[in-house]
């Protein structure tokens, strides 16, 4: 007999790992790692920091990301959106310091701003929604490789160096050996282990949630030793909460209308509209604990509140897609983006169980029944 799997129940609208993460700082707060344990917990964090970067190399397909730069003005309208419109709202926001953030929480926010997009919730709700699959994967793939290089060179540049956040040689070293060598490694390692990790994706996909869980408990100790929490009022908590409401519709408003006057076809805007509105939980949060040390407890605050914003929003919204018939009136639309499904099949249910999660590349993806999403997705496993 199979075991039973615990789940959420369908009426609670919370990611689960999200759960996990407020579990962890909620742990963070009560025991923070003081002394030798303080040490220990730091040296096993950037331990797991090189671990992630490591496996995501390994499992990310460059040759995925490099194929699908033949759809090069979709590809470079996710990376605009990502990697240019986001921080240049991310530094007009810094007009409500002090009024309405503190400057600790607008450093979270513009560091936000400036990470990479999800490759795996992309992916699941561009399915659901019936855009094109195979544009999300490669843009989701090269966004993520980008991302490795350009958000230290980003931040470097526009986050404010009293913030721990600013760009120092000792930053520059801790970026090359955790993040860089390690996702290289990864790559170059690809071709002899990539099976493996096919084949373990599962206990793989533990592996990664709890390296994060353990990245986020060491930089919210040392921030609770700190004393840095104490800047922080629930007042100015709900500020964050509704700016973040506001930028991520601003987003979701950007990529939608901005696809449209571009010319692209419905099952590109809808990749478009995914992958440039989001950002990814699991690239952040190990990037913010490199960059900012100490003070990454209130950095990747801004991210993990936005990152179950996004999912709560786009889960919404990709059902909404899923129920708009093209512009033929045809019920289906193929991952190509070039007319209906020639399996005639009905397009991808919905589940009200959940939504999918970013936090790492091993969380399953929603059924689909196209031929060419399922080929895709195969692929990307």
């Amino acid at each position: 007999m199979r075991r039973p799997v615990f789940r959420l129940p369908s009426w609670l609208p919370v990611d689960g790992y999200i759960l996990a993460l407020l579990g962890t700082v909620g742990l963070a707060a009560l025991l923070p790692a003081r002394g030798a344990a303080a040490t220990v917990a730091d040296g096993a964090s950037t331990g797991a920091v090189a671990l992630l970067f490591f496996l995501y190399g390994a499992r990310l397909s460059t040759r995925e990301a490099m194929d699908g730069l033949r759809h090069w003005r979709l590809h470079l309208t996710t990376l605009a959106c990502t990697f240019l419109v986001f921080p240049v709202l991310g530094l007009a926001a810094r007009g409500l310091v002090p009024l309405v953030l503190p400057p600790a929480l607008y450093t979270g926010l513009l560091f936000l701003c400036l990470v990479p997009s999800t490759v795996q919730s992309s992916i699941a709700f561009t399915s659901i929604a019936r855009g094109n699959v195979a544009a999300a994967i490669c843009a989701g793939s090269f966004s993520s490789i980008v991302g490795i290089v350009l958000t230290p060179l980003l931040a470097g540049l526009v986050l404010p160096g009293n913030g721990g956040g600013g760009f120092s040689a000792h930053s520059l070293v801790s970026i090359v050996c955790q993040l860089l060598l390690p996702f290289l490694a990864g790559q170059l390692l690809r071709r002899w282990v990539g099976g493996f990790l096919t084949r373990h994706k599962k206990v793989l996909g533990y592996v990664d949630r709890g390296s994060i869980l353990l990245v986020v408990y060491a930089a919210f100790s040392a921030g609770m030793v700190q004393g840095i929490w104490h800047q922080v009022s629930p007042l100015r908590l709900l500020c964050l909460l509704g700016v973040e409401a506001v930028l991520l519709a601003v987003m979701l408003t950007a990529t939608s209308y901005g696809s449209k006057k571009l010319g692209f076809p419905r099952a590109d805007r809808i990749a478009i509209t995914f992958a440039g509105s989001k950002k990814s939980l699991a690239a952040g949060l190990p990037m913010a604990s490199v960059l900012f040390g100490a003070q990454a407890g209130l950095a990747v605050l801004p991210l993990m509140v936005f990152h179950q914003m996004q999912l709560m929003v786009c889960a919404v919204l990709a059902k909404r897609y899923a129920a708009q018939p093209d512009a033929d009136g045809q019920p289906v639309v193929g991952p190509g983006g070039s007319g209906p499904d020639r399996s005639g099949q009905r397009p991808p249910s919905t589940r009200s169980s959940g939504s999918p999660s970013t936090s790492g590349p091993a969380t399953e993806l929603p059924p689909t029944r196209t031929r060419e999403s399922s080929a895709s997705v195969r692929a990307r496993r």
